[in-house]
């Protein structure tokens, strides 16, 4: 988003001389001014964000002041407008302020006078668009976040997402473990027409053979994974992994929009797919892992994310993102970045990519490894993660204040899950609980 332009006066006035002398005025004040000699040539002129204000007198014709207040508004209803005359009278003046002007002045007038009265709208007119601008980079930001990245690859990235988001066809994201696959799903549905529909996201690869069938497709007592996302977005991650069974099923999903139903009758489904996989498809079609036919018809798009080793200039960038991030969820102050943390941005391959960043800002607020002063050094790498994941856990539960189910929830686990590494750990959900 840009910064704002220079504020500048569009004076509207059918009275040559008055105008001129106006003008002038204004710019010997050191406003900017630009006049018009009618209001129909000024509203042509003007629109929702223009960075100024409005002088204008009543009496014209073809367009009176009335008129183009009316106009004005209609376009920005927080657009400042002087009106001026020189046959006005209170209740004239109670009128044009009821109508929404913001300010009323009789000529003749005292040239001092309109100019303060100017430089009031002025500066309401500044601030009122310098918080459209902020909430604006605010929407920006918090809608790409955290797709972070100034480097060229990744501007056009987002670029390519946006474009993308508005056309309802089927997309292939590839990418290595910790780009961001189900990310960019999500911001290719949530910048879409169907954002106020569901986006049902299935992991492929965590789907145990025995109910995978059953989960997408569905049966007699409940739904599948793939009619919930009906008018909606599928996203499935590591596709590669689907048995072959799977993969013709859903071949005629992905060509028919069609689930198949106990009563033989086909059931129609409206949704947008996007496949991802971490390696190139086109060598499980080779090695007779993945079905070709299916493969060309999920690549209606493909779509690369890059790995950050390819784009190291983002590292920085992301890393004091995370930071902010991990310090506001854990109540930690942001910490300092020592000169091996700085050494490790720099030289680390980043094997696993932006979440292998998230977790070591993340270790870093929490004072972990090389956070602390050296004492990660004597633990073994699984003592280190140990601690990590407790870190981790105990803050989701302070944070549910002792819920086990609201954390599981939070961190992403089946409930199961999670008591099993309580147990592990030896942590009591129950002391997390508020003694209200």
């Amino acid at each position: 988003m840009t910064q704002i332009e220079t504020l500048r006066v569009m004076l509207v006035d059918d009275d040559d001389a008055f105008r001129v002398a106006l003008a002038d005025s204004f710019a010997i004040a050191g406003l900017d001014i630009e006049t018009y000699s009618d209001g129909h040539s000024a509203l042509a002129s003007l629109n929702a964000d223009f960075p100024g204000v409005l002088v204008t007198d009543i009496r014209m014709p073809r367009v009176d002041g009335h008129g183009v207040l009316d106009a004005a508004l209609a376009r920005d209803p927080e657009l400042p407008v002087i009106l001026m005359t020189g046959h006005g009278d209170i209740a004239m003046a109670v009128a044009a302020l009821k109508q929404g002007a913001f300010d009323f002045i009789a000529k003749p007038f005292a040239t001092d006078h309109m100019i303060a009265s100017v430089r009031r709208a002025l500066e309401m007119r500044r601030l009122v668009l310098e918080n459209r601008r902020l909430r604006q980079a605010a929407a920006e930001a918090e809608e790409s976040l955290p797709l972070l990245g100034e480097t060229p690859v990744m501007v056009r990235l987002r670029e390519t997402i946006r474009q993308l988001a508005s056309v309802n066809v089927d997309v292939l994201i590839e990418g290595e473990t910790g780009t961001g696959k189900e990310l960019v799903a999500q911001l290719l549905h949530r910048w879409s027409a169907r954002r106020a529909r569901r986006f049902v996201a299935v992991d492929c690869a965590a789907l145990p053979d025995a109910i995978a069938d059953e989960a997408l497709f569905g049966n007699r007592l409940q739904r599948g994974r793939i009619a919930d996302a009906d008018r909606g977005t599928l996203f499935l991650d590591e596709i590669d992994s689907m048995s072959s069974a799977l993969q013709g099923k859903l071949l005629r999903v992905v060509e028919e929009r069609e689930l198949p139903s106990v009563s033989g009758e086909p059931r129609a489904v409206d949704l947008r797919i996007i496949a991802a996989a971490k390696d190139h498809l086109a060598g499980a079609v080779a090695n007779g892992r993945f079905r070709s036919d299916l493969l060309y018809r999920l690549e209606t798009v493909r779509l690369r994310i890059p790995p950050l080793r390819e784009r190291r200039a983002d590292v920085g960038l992301l890393f004091a993102y995370f930071i902010g991030e991990a310090a506001k969820q854990f109540g930690r102050p942001r910490p300092v970045i020592n000169a091996a943390i700085e050494a490790r941005l720099i030289s680390d391959n980043w094997t696993g990519n932006v979440r292998e960043l998230r977790n070591f800002a993340t270790q870093t607020v929490l004072g972990l490894g090389l956070a602390n002063d050296g004492d990660g050094d004597r633990l073994s790498l699984s003592e280190q993660m140990d601690r990590f994941e407790i870190g981790i856990i105990q803050a989701a539960l302070n944070r549910a204040q002792g819920d086990v189910g609201q954390a599981a929830e939070a961190l992403r686990l089946p409930r199961r899950s999670l008591y099993a590494r309580l147990q592990r750990h030896g942590i009591d959900g129950a002391a997390f609980r508020s003694r209200g």
